[in-house]
């Protein structure tokens, strides 16, 4: 034992000098820092050392740590705050779309849109192998879906394969030469058991009209052309590189186990159903994934404990990849309500169909789903837009939580329509609120596309975004782009006010600020499972921040909304300076 002494002696010396060798990498002093860590929310300065937060404080607290061979910055005022975390982004679907045909909700007359069809299969953007494409279609068009029959399946399109992609990603609307080569015919119209018959439209005489929701876009996506790895790793640069310039530093991909040209509201995953992974991993290994990805796998709504086991084999093929984590598992619920789809499970039929919409999980049997997922460690992130369906999720959720109490953090995202009776049970069940709300507004979707066909009570509680929020829920931002835009500035500005072209939907839901930085910061942490990691400035955490060009803590909501990124930094390392 004496002989150990004297070697404890040297370690304990050996790590002391190391100690005293080891510099402030990074100081900067004399800003407005919101560091969302609740002890200590806002400091003038941030000192960073091997890519971590070491220290933040007064100029004179930090300036204390200033090393010859520290770069000290002086950011005059500027604000500076944790890079932002969406909750809920499908990148690199969202940098597939970047290059590609897109309306971007854009609502045209039929001759308008011919035209814009023309344009972009003879600049090529519209090309998808032998399929014209148009992504960004607004639901307003499937009213019409007949008259998009009248003139895609004729003339110069009568032998050329034409697709609609709604800019909900869950409707779309093929011509004839693609729905024949899905095998959607009146034949197949005929034999399509109840719960699949809404996700085809079809005319008068039986055959199919071209309209598709869910399961009947599955048809046709499963027929669209699929793209290589060098695409999807170009797409995923293009998205990392947008998300960063909007100071997006960390995102949860919720279906990064599919890709296009594969079904998705009915995936039924093997062990080789990897979707996006290969190319998250191609850029983790290129040294070039600058965010943390938090990658769900999704999974049938229909599955049963044991099929975990083939998401697990997937999850194996990658592991310890720099940046990238594969947290749990994604599950759809139900649908979007908007008409004609209107296949968000509600607990009030539809006004004209008469019918609840459809609710993708069985009631009966997900509580046990959920609970397994829970027994593995995983988080279950579960899409919900209808009052049924948010509240089926929490009964699933709820039956976890009886089996044990694991601390997992689970989470619903959308929460279109909450029922007011499910308010109070987020917070004792831990269930984080994914929500999109630049979708808040009063606009044609809201107003016209929902409003007529849901109860009073239904659409008054639309994205209850502060009735959650009182009752205690903790709130995370999302995006769920391409559906929208990623720009966070945009959705915090809209979750204030609330406006829209046609007026405000519902004030009484508005949140403050504060809150909103909350949810995408420490809250968006939460959801994605890193909250150790990022989130916030605290010290021992990742040095993740971004310096924005106005006071956004002061500004009105017009100014925030139009808030741009200066710089982001990744972990001490600036990836990201506006071009002047």
């Amino acid at each position: 034992m004496k002989r150990f002494i004297p070697n404890l002696l040297l370690v304990a010396m050996g790590f002391a000098s190391m100690e005293a060798m080891a510099a402030t990498d990074l100081v900067l002093l004399n800003g407005q820092i919101f560091t969302a860590d609740r002890a200590q929310p806002k400091v003038q300065a941030l000192a960073v050392e091997n890519g971590k937060v070491l220290q933040v404080g007064s100029d004179a607290q930090i300036k204390a740590l200033i090393d010859k061979g520290t770069r000290v910055i002086d950011l005059q005022g500027k604000t500076l705050m944790p890079g932002l975390i969406d909750t809920h982004s499908h990148a690199i679907f969202g940098g597939l779309e970047m290059t590609s045909a897109n309306l971007q909700d854009e609502v045209l007359k039929l001759d308008e849109l011919e035209q814009r069809l023309r344009t972009w299969r003879d600049d090529g953007t519209a090309r998808h192998g032998d399929v014209l494409n148009i992504a960004g279609i607004s639901s307003a068009y499937w009213a019409q879906a007949e008259a998009l029959g009248q003139r895609f399946n004729r003339g110069e399109w009568a032998k050329v394969a034409v697709v609609l992609t709604g800019s909900d990603h869950h409707t779309a609307w093929a011509n004839d030469v693609m729905l024949q080569r899905a095998g959607i015919d009146a034949a197949l119209l005929k034999r399509l058991p109840e719960a699949e018959r809404g996700t085809i439209g079809s005319l008068a005489d039986g055959r199919p009209n071209g309209f598709l929701v869910d399961a009947g876009w599955d048809r046709v996506a499963a027929q669209m052309p699929v793209a290589d790895a060098a695409t999807l790793l170009r797409a995923a640069q293009s998205a990392l590189h947008y998300n960063n310039s909007l100071g997006i530093t960390a995102w949860m991909d919720p279906a990064a186990n599919a890709a296009p040209g594969e079904a998705l509201f009915a995936l039924k995953p093997t062990e080789k159903t990897v979707g996006m992974l290969p190319a998250y991993k191609a850029l983790a290994q290129s040294g070039g994934l600058t965010a943390h990805v938090a990658a769900l796998l999704v999974a049938n709504p229909k599955s049963v404990p044991a099929d975990l086991d083939t998401l697990d084999k997937v999850r194996q093929q990658f592991q310890g990849i720099p940046n990238l984590t594969l947290p749990g598992i994604k599950i759809f619920a139900d649908g979007v309500i908007e008409y004609p789809a209107q296949s968000a499970a509600m607990l009030e039929p539809y006004k004209n169909s008469h019918k609840p919409g459809e609710l993708l999980i069985d009631p009966a049997h997900f509580g046990e789903l959920v609970s397994a997922i829970d027994q593995r460690g995983w988080l279950v992130h579960i899409h919900a837009i209808g009052d049924r369906a948010v509240r089926e999720s929490l009964n699933g959720i709820e039956q976890a939580r009886k089996d044990r109490q694991s601390g997992i953090t689970h989470s619903i995202t959308h929460l279109q329509m909450v029922n007011p009776k499910e308010f109070a049970r987020f917070k004792p069940l831990n269930v984080i609120a994914s929500m999109q709300l630049l979708w808040a507004s009063a606009d044609d979707y809201t107003t016209d596309m929902i409003k007529p066909y849901v109860s009073a009570l239904a659409f008054r509680y639309q994205y209850p975004a502060h009735s959650l929020l009182k009752q205690g829920a903790t709130l995370a931002g999302a995006s769920d782009w391409p559906v929208s835009s990623p720009n966070p500035w945009n959705a915090m500005a809209q979750a204030i006010t609330r406006q829209g072209p046609m007026g405000v939907l519902n004030a009484d839901e508005s949140l403050d600020r504060e809150t909103l930085f909350y949810a995408y910061t420490l809250n968006a942490a939460r959801t994605l499972g890193l909250e150790q990691q990022i989130g916030s400035l605290t010290a021992g955490k990742q040095a993740d921040f971004i310096v924005v060009d106005r006071d956004v803590f002061a500004v009105d909501e017009k100014a925030l909304h139009e808030t741009q990124v200066l710089q982001t930094w990744f972990a001490g390392r600036e990836i990201y300076s506006r071009p002047l």
